[in-house]
């Protein structure tokens, strides 16, 4: 079968922007889709491709021509959503081939896609269940594929979940990073001028704040992939001297970690990493922290969120402030980069912001990234604060804008915001 599996433009609209002439808030969301490689990677019988729309804007219509595919995949965050359903009726005038959707906000909210231009929904991890879907279609046999919903519009979905293991992270042939060659020199990570590789070692997370939309992704499970397919998915990205784990929570199990850093140790492979890890895994074992540095942990990205423990309770962080002091004095301590996400509440003052601002620089947090308060749909403060919501449109969802009414002015509320991130910008720190 030929497969077409399509990473959607860069899109998303900004309000500081369009209203005040903001546009240094504004982000564009461009990365290797490590998704799409890996679901490429378990569908080894077929004939694949990988079409980048945001680093190949206009090559849909020529691809659709050239490779004629008889099955479409796409992809999109909750932000994509709208851009998304407009791929998938443009292909559905120009093509026959099935259009199946996944990805966060299919796994959050799948009823948004249950529409005419869209034919299967891929709810929660993809790479076993579009490969049981495209088995299933070439036997003709698709009549129950647990993890995949067949659009019915009008009526309500219905599917049967999928349980999750270990083996829905896992690729045969390891994912196709081959197929993005093309692509590749617009991967880039742009503060550091390097390329940077991107590996799965796990999925999910053991934790539940509330603004998260990742638990059902995989069904509220934290799995880990098998060592030796992350080490081959490692050694193989020869041309990458930086591998990003895209994990939520790389160190969500700390024995998995452990394994996972001998094994590379092991294999002789000379790399530099960057990982997510929450503050209390680093204040509990810095021991693995310090392991990871011996192999080559250069930065970790820690979701601090916020910087009082009434604002963390009020996220089900299941942390506190003193917890990220204490993590941040321990990675400066081993000389490891902290990478630090912080979120702007709209009910955010001038004391709050100045209160931020002072907290990253007296704790000397090197790369601080802020992002806007967004109840995500399908998430539990979505639910919470629904009755506060303002903008419907998805198209805004980029955590870039505030989705709610601000306390302040809201000019002055993006302008704080724009001071911050440029703040950042100048003080970062690598």
């Amino acid at each position: 079968m030929r497969i077409l599996l399509i990473n959607p433009p860069n899109c998303g609209r900004s309000i500081p922007e369009e209203r005040y002439g903001i546009s240094s808030i504004k982000q564009i969301f461009r990365g290797e889709p490590l998704a799409l490689e890996m679901l490429a990677g378990n569908l080894v019988d077929h004939e694949v491709r990988i079409l980048d729309l945001k680093v190949e804007p206009n090559g849909l219509q020529k691809t659709l021509v050239d490779f004629s595919p008889q099955l479409v995949g796409l992809t999109a965050m909750t932000c994509e959503a709208n851009s998304a359903l407009k791929l998938a009726r443009t292909i559905r005038e120009q093509s026959s081939a099935t259009i199946v959707i996944g990805g966060s906000h299919a796994s959050n909210v799948p009823e948004d896609f249950n529409r005419p231009e869209i034919d299967w929904i891929a709810i929660g991890l993809g790479t076993q269940s579009l490969h049981d879907l495209v088995e299933g279609i070439a036997s003709a046999q698709t009549i129950d594929i647990p993890g995949m919903a067949r659009s019915t519009p009008g009526r309500a979905l219905c599917w049967t979940a999928r349980d999750y293991t270990s083996a829905d992270l896992v690729c045969p042939n390891r994912p196709r990073y081959d197929l993005v060659d093309h692509y590749r020199p617009s991967y880039t990570l742009q503060s550091l001028g390097l390329q940077m590789g991107l590996v799965a070692s796990a999925a999910g997370c053991p934790y539940d704040c509330n603004f998260c939309c990742i638990g059902p992704v995989t069904g509220k499970r934290y799995l880990t992939a098998p060592t030796e397919h992350v080490v081959a998915a490692i050694d193989c990205l020869t041309e990458s001297p930086v591998i990003r784990l895209v994990d939520a929570n790389s160190f969500g199990n700390r024995v998995h970690a452990l394994q996972l850093a001998e094994a590379i140790a092991r294999a002789g492979i000379s790399k530099q990493y960057l990982a997510d890890v929450r503050a209390d895994t680093v204040v509990n074992y810095p021991e693995l922290l310090r392991q990871w540095k011996e192999i080559g942990l250069r930065a970790v990205v820690i979701g601090f969120e916020e910087i009082t423990d009434r604002s963390l309770t009020s996220f089900n962080k299941q942390s506190n402030a003193a917890t990220s002091r204490e993590a941040i004095a321990i990675l400066h301590q081993l000389g490891i980069t902290i990478v630090g996400d912080f979120i702007i509440s709209p009910d955010y003052t001038e004391e709050n912001f100045d209160k931020l601002a002072g907290f990253v620089d007296e704790q000397c947090v090197e790369l601080p990234m802020y992002t806007v308060l967004t109840p995500l749909p399908g998430t539990r403060l979505h639910q919470q604060l629904k009755a506060r919501i303002t903008v419907d449109d998805l198209d805004y969802y980029t955590l870039t804008n505030s989705v709610m009414a601000t306390r302040l002015p809201e000019e002055i509320f993006y302008q704080r915001y724009a001071d911050l991130l440029a703040r950042g910008h100048r003080n970062a720190r690598v």
